[in-house]
């Protein structure tokens, strides 16, 4: 990459919308009130576009943009299931969650588990995904950011993670979550704009565009792999859409903050469609440059293979190689705006978190607001000096693999529990207990018990078997210990009838109704997979 060059046309477009962000995220923390509520929050007003922005920015990581071009380039299109396998899950939170969480009012999930189940649950989540996020989530977003930008312009590393905490602690721990939301939605317009951009001009450059890189390798191009495939099988992904990807879209503190958010249900499922549409068009910005690169030197030979422990570099290889002057700039402010957007909004879920979760439960119940204020913003500035000091373990076992493997087996606790305590009455808070701790042990165990019997299994297929048991688990457990009070679990327990509130009972025309936007954003799910097979 010593080739690699800035013009001042691309500084000035870096600098420029860098300090655009800034700049929105500091007057949005001007309208934020003194209050936790409306700090950690935003005080329950988001509209359905600023969540669905949101909602991409946050999943939008670097490690995304990274992780998933080298699994693509190693891969091919499998890995693009990672981006457009969200009908399920998204579906599932539609239905199932967002109308539990509004209805009840709830301001985090450990507040949920409390409620529905009792304080100790409360208390596993907010220490358990406390430290995830310090370990597994952030560490290879701010690795992947400082780390391309120090493979293109042989800056140090280090110093560029400094610039990163800084610049976007400067807006996310004044303002909180309305800072947040309004700097991932202009991050968003950014991203995908700008990434688009680099697909069709990095795609100009093959003769024959897309048809000639299919027609080259047509193996390469097909959503569906084998079961035994050790990158992406296609069984795997169902398996995880009631398991690690279910968790991640609405269970995850860092993600469900956003819906929390919505003035309304019907803003807050509208917003996870809005998602859903912008989903159709990531993989463009993420995982399909990985497609070009492949063709490029494998096909075309156009310079030497990319080695298996270099295939994260595929991303700045192809920035390097295919974008001009300008161009450079427009795509480097995008990938700035990913790493921003998602270490903001991880920032201040921990900040959420740790204030209302655990200083408010164990040390200060009464404590004022702007203690409490102050609190949040401690914690996400020490979170972030905190996690870069692990991010650069992260790279040492590849960017995706280390993200999709970490929350996996987070996951799968937490949403064996969350599913049995919405679905079955009978779910006891002991029950819940022996489902968070026992799991843990659970899971552990399936994973050393094949690898001492030499047996190879994706980590999603480990993470299905595991939730099995887990569930069996909280089955036996509750059913041998007192059931709940109804008037403890009644409000949490799934019911159909919520399927008529889900508009919020307002009458709107066609064009604004739910259940015309699903039923599109369903059909162009399912045209990709017929057409990709």
């Amino acid at each position: 990459m010593n080739n690699f060059h800035l013009s001042f046309l691309d500084i000035f477009i870096i600098v420029g919308v860098t300090l655009l962000v800034v700049v929105i995220g500091l007057m949005a923390a001007r309208k934020v009130k003194k209050t936790p509520n409306d700090y950690f929050l935003a005080s329950g007003r988001m509209p359905w576009y600023l969540i669905g922005a949101a909602f991409v920015s946050t999943a939008a990581t670097s490690e995304a943009m990274i992780g998933t071009t080298g699994a693509t380039y190693k891969s091919g299109l499998g890995i693009a299931n990672w981006e457009w396998w969200g009908l399920p899950t998204y579906s599932l939170t539609m239905v199932f969650f967002i109308p539990m969480y509004l209805r009840n009012k709830i301001t985090t999930v450990p507040e949920l588990l409390d409620r529905r189940f009792g304080p100790v649950c409360r208390n596993i989540y907010s220490i358990v995904i406390l430290f995830g996020y310090l370990i597994i989530f952030l560490p290879p977003i701010i690795y992947s950011g400082s780390i391309t930008v120090s493979e293109l312009t042989g800056w140090n590393h280090y110093y560029i993670m400094a610039g990163l905490i800084v610049v976007t602690g400067s807006y996310t721990i004044l303002g909180g979550l309305t800072s947040v939301m309004w700097t991932d939605a202009i991050q968003c317009v950014l991203l995908v704009g700008g990434g688009v951009l680099f697909f069709l001009i990095a795609l100009g450059h093959i003769p024959g565009g897309w048809q000639a890189m299919e027609a080259a390798t047509p193996e390469r191009f097909h959503l569906y792999h084998p079961p035994a495939d050790p990158d992406a099988p296609f069984l795997g992904l169902i398996v995880g859409s009631l398991g690690a990807f279910l968790f991640y879209q609405s269970s995850n503190q860092v993600m469900i903050q956003r819906i929390l958010a919505a003035k309304s249900t019907w803003h807050g499922i509208m917003g996870m469609i809005f998602a859903g549409f912008i989903n159709l068009i990531r993989p463009l910005v993420t995982c399909l440059i990985g497609v070009i690169v492949y063709h490029w030197l494998e096909v075309m030979h156009k310079g030497p293979s990319l080695l298996p422990n270099d295939q994260d570099r595929a991303f700045p290889y192809a920035l390097n190689i295919f974008a001009p002057s300008g161009l450079k700039g427009i795509i480097l402010a995008g990938f700035f705006a990913a790493v921003m957007a998602s270490t903001s909004a991880l920032a201040n879920s921990i900040a959420t978190i740790f204030t209302l979760d655990v200083y408010r439960n164990f040390w200060r119940k009464n404590a004022p607001d702007r203690e409490m204020i102050g609190v949040g913003r401690i914690s996400a500035a020490a979170a972030l000096v905190i996690a870069s000091l692990i991010a650069p373990f992260s790279g040492s076992v590849g960017l995706f693999k280390y993200f999709q493997i970490g929350v996996t087996y987070m996951a799968t606790p937490f949403i064996a529990v969350i599913l049995m305590g919405i679905f079955w009455r009978r779910t006891s808070y002991a029950g819940a207990i022996a489902g968070l701790i026992g799991g843990v042990v659970i899971q552990i165990g399936v994973a050393v018990a094949l690898y001492v019997s030499n047996i190879q299994l994706h980590w999603l297929y480990i993470g299905g078997i595991a939730e099995v048991l887990i569930i069996l688990l909280i089955i036996l457990v509750s059913l041998r210990t007192p059931a709940p009070a109804y008037d403890r679990v009644n409000s949490f327990i799934w019911r159909r009838s919520w399927l008529s509130t889900l508009d919020d009972a307002v009458k709107r025309p066609w064009w604004k109704q739910l259940r015309f936007w699903a039923v599109l954003y369903a059909l162009a799910s399912c045209y990709i997979y017929w057409r990709f097979w």
